[in-house]
């Protein structure tokens, strides 16, 4: 008999980083790696995010009653127009501070004949291209979407505060282009502000389509949609969690590489997944206090964001957002119920919990920014041999110093193992059997800065168009 209570302590496990090179140390049959290089000025980025401007923008965006996508657009105070027009004018302010480093454009289409939009409507997104010196077309994307909502979908004329929904996702893109614009890109860094989504998320398909006319190499979508309640309708308050939502296999995927992953693998290392797990390193890394949960899921159960159109087009694409949610505060007409108060106001939202979100945000789009490119063409072979051995095309690219091969049991959520081989297009991992584990290989700056890894073959290029 049990004479003395049981306690069991779950300790949280963070990995705090020591500027300069420092290594995570894992031991599993005598290998201990995961080498990194410390990068200060991920830190000096993360800590200018701020709160107070993100709550004033939050406000400000409450304060235009309503941002329904069928809404008033004459308006210099209420409705979406007078919202878009707002948000270009803080990205103007923001290029004249950084001597016009940033092209302001709307990106839009007129949509109609459809279940939410049955009369013509032009839906306009407002994006902000910062782009990189070296390589402009190769883009990484943070988005959050202007419209908001109550009960009924069709409603566009009652007061919709859309303040966590998702107010906060665009507060978060605005802030996150106040601070990266103070610095130079080797790739460039997009911020969209994305209309339409509640309507059927036109928003994103009108931008996926743009970035397809003109041949964005887009290597990486963090859309933000709701990113600053900290209380759930489970009545658990936690402010150090967030969940990034991913993909498994492209939906494009042809019948020809479903068949060649079958006898591969791959099914949970798509270019999305591996994004996914490239935001989870920099949050253990880089935003105190916080942990990145890996959800292996498109969107919510039977749910839907504006990264699924980029997902569409075989993007990698993820969705950045809160842990706990509170219905009571999503698509509600303002009232009160039984004492239950419902809707989408600001007094539901935590900035600091957004001010953390959108660090994550900021810190992992320069990270992608400065590094190279995801290598192309990653290959693997090594079936009923003791080696593993890896080609994969070799970058023309100045800034790459070389590679590094990473590894882990195909069980593991995360890479465990890796070894930097140089700048070399091929190496054979010696005793290392193909069968154990799953590998991928990511491109690292002269400054340290690495690429998310790619796993081999189709199912995880993270260039948009394999066919």
């Amino acid at each position: 008999m049990l004479k003395t209570p049981l306690k069991i302590t779950t300790t949280l496990l963070k990995f705090t980083a020591i500027a300069g090179a420092c290594t995570l140390a894992l031991s599993a049959h005598g290998k201990t790696q995961l080498q990194y290089t410390e990068q200060q000025k991920l830190h000096d980025i993360a800590a200018q995010i701020s709160a107070e401007r993100i709550g004033s923008d939050i406000q400000t965006l409450v304060d235009f009653g309503t941002r329904h996508t069928l809404s008033e657009t004459k308006s210099d105070t209420r409705g979406i127009g007078a919202a878009r027009r707002w948000i270009k004018n803080e990205f103007e302010k923001i290029s004249a501070q950084c001597g016009g480093c940033l092209e302001i454009i709307e990106v839009k289409d007129t949509i109609s004949g459809e279940k939410r939009i049955p009369n013509p409507v032009e839906v306009v997104n407002i994006v902000a291209i910062q782009r990189g010196s070296s390589e402009p077309n190769r883009m990484v994307i943070m988005s959050g979407d202007i419209d908001s909502r109550v009960s009924d979908v069709m409603d566009f004329t009652s007061d919709s505060p859309g303040a966590n929904d998702n107010a906060s996702g665009v507060a978060g893109v605005i802030e996150a282009a106040r601070v990266l614009s103070k610095y130079k890109f080797n790739g460039s860094v997009v911020y969209a502000a994305l209309s339409g989504e509640e309507q059927g998320l036109f928003g994103g398909k009108i931008l996926t389509a743009y970035a397809q006319k003109h041949d964005w190499q887009v290597h990486g979508v963090l859309n933000n949609d709701m990113i600053g309640n900290i209380t759930g309708i489970n009545g658990v308050t936690d402010n150090t969690t967030a969940r990034i939502f991913s993909e498994g296999t492209r939906v494009v995927e042809t019948k020809e590489q479903a068949n060649t992953r079958r006898f591969t693998g791959g099914e949970v290392d798509s270019a999305s997944r591996n994004l996914a797990r490239y935001i989870d390193t920099i949050a253990d890394r880089y935003i105190p206090n916080l942990d990145t949960m890996l959800v292996y899921r498109l969107d919510r159960f039977g749910r839907g964001g504006h990264h699924r159109p980029f997902n569409d087009a075989g993007f990698a694409a993820v969705r950045i957002m809160e842990t706990n949610e509170h219905y009571d505060r999503q698509h509600q007409d303002l009232r009160t119920e039984n004492g239950v108060e419902y809707g989408d106001t600001i007094e539901g939202v935590d900035f600091d919990y957004t001010a953390k979100l959108t660090s994550l945000n900021a810190v992992t789009m320069a990270s992608m920014a400065w590094a190279p490119a995801p290598p192309k063409e990653v290959k693997i072979k090594g079936a009923v041999t003791a080696d593993t051995s890896f080609s994969w095309q070799q970058s023309s690219d100045e800034n790459i110093a070389g590679y590094k091969i990473y590894w882990r049991y195909t069980s593991e959520p995360q890479w465990q193992f890796s070894k930097y081989v140089g700048k070399v297009s091929q190496y054979t991992l010696k005793n290392v059997v193909i069968d154990n584990y799953y590998f991928g290989v990511a491109s690292v700056s002269k400054d340290g800065v690495e690429s998310p890894v790619v796993f081999p073959g189709d199912v995880g290029s993270f260039d948009h168009n394999i066919k």
